[in-house]
């Protein structure tokens, strides 16, 4: 018998097509470049709020987002959380920013000055112009794609990458378990009691079940070589090609215009300095 598997190789296989995002550009590009994108754009804008870097970064965003096939509708429609954000924080700097101007109306800790509506209206637009792109090139992300970057373009360990993934596989199932779980109870006549009580012993149940799970999870994965320091082939390739670097330009592009746009205009602030 033999101590080795024939299979067959890299380039010989054929991928079943899976639709990895609502933009055709985005689809193409590599999961870990989408993760990396999404940094890009956000980790400049964190240093300002002013209204002008805000809406032009949204704008840009909105414009180009549609270019590359998702109407601005269809934005609004995929990131409604973040529009819930966006207004909650309108609504909480709007009554307790810090005094700026002249205050209009005050009772206890809220203030209301001159200077709150354009603080709330640009920390508003600020959240939805970091946030939107992050949820839109997370949309349709394939996670054993991701895992698959992440360990042969990020060189992450692949015990750590592929037992994450196997765990986020498994997370699906406690659902499932959740319902057997409360459908044994009332087969046995234990689930017409306290519903607090019942939901404990039910949380216990599911919790004995998962460590079950993951123990057996994890020795199929030493059986599989996940515990051995040799080095691993993969199963699929991922590598970067010339969109993800035209990409990356875009991500870096974005910011900085808005960016230069405030600073141009005299409008910057930037966020970690008061008013």
């Amino acid at each position: 018998m033999s101590d080795y598997v024939t299979v067959s190789p890299q380039d010989t296989r054929v991928e079943p097509f899976k639709p990895a995002s609502p933009s055709w550009f985005v689809a193409r590009i590599n999961p870990v470049s989408r993760i990396i994108g999404a940094l890009l754009l956000c980790i400049p804008m964190f240093f300002s709020l002013d209204l002008v870097s805000a809406s032009s970064a949204l704008a840009i965003e909105f414009v180009l987002l549609w270019i590359g096939g998702v109407a601005p509708w269809t934005v609004c429609r995929k990131t409604w959380p973040v529009w819930i954000a966006a207004l909650g924080s309108f609504i909480s700097v709007f009554l307790y920013a810090r005094v700026s101007g002249e205050i209009l109306w005050s009772a206890g800790w809220i203030v209301i000055s001159e200077g709150s509506f354009p603080l709330a209206l640009a920390t508003a637009i600020r959240v939805a112009a970091i946030a939107v792109p992050g949820v839109i090139l997370a949309l349709g992300l394939d996670p054993t794609d991701l895992a698959d970057g992440l360990v042969e373009i990020l060189h992450f360990s692949p015990r750590f990458v592929y037992g994450g993934l196997a765990g986020l596989r498994m997370f699906t199932l406690l659902q499932d378990d959740w319902r057997a779980l409360g459908l044994s109870q009332r087969s046995r006549g234990l689930g017409d009691g306290n519903a607090i009580m019942r939901a404990l012993s039910q949380a216990f149940g599911l919790l004995v079940l998962s460590i079950r799970r993951a123990t057996k999870l994890a020795t199929a994965m030493e059986a599989r070589g996940f515990g051995s320091d040799a080095p691993r082939s993969q199963a699929r390739v991922s590598s970067l090609h010339a969109i993800d670097w035209v990409f990356y330009a875009i991500c870096l592009a974005i910011p900085f215009a808005a960016l230069a746009l405030a600073i141009t205009t005299g409008n910057w602030h930037f966020a970690f300095q008061g008013a």
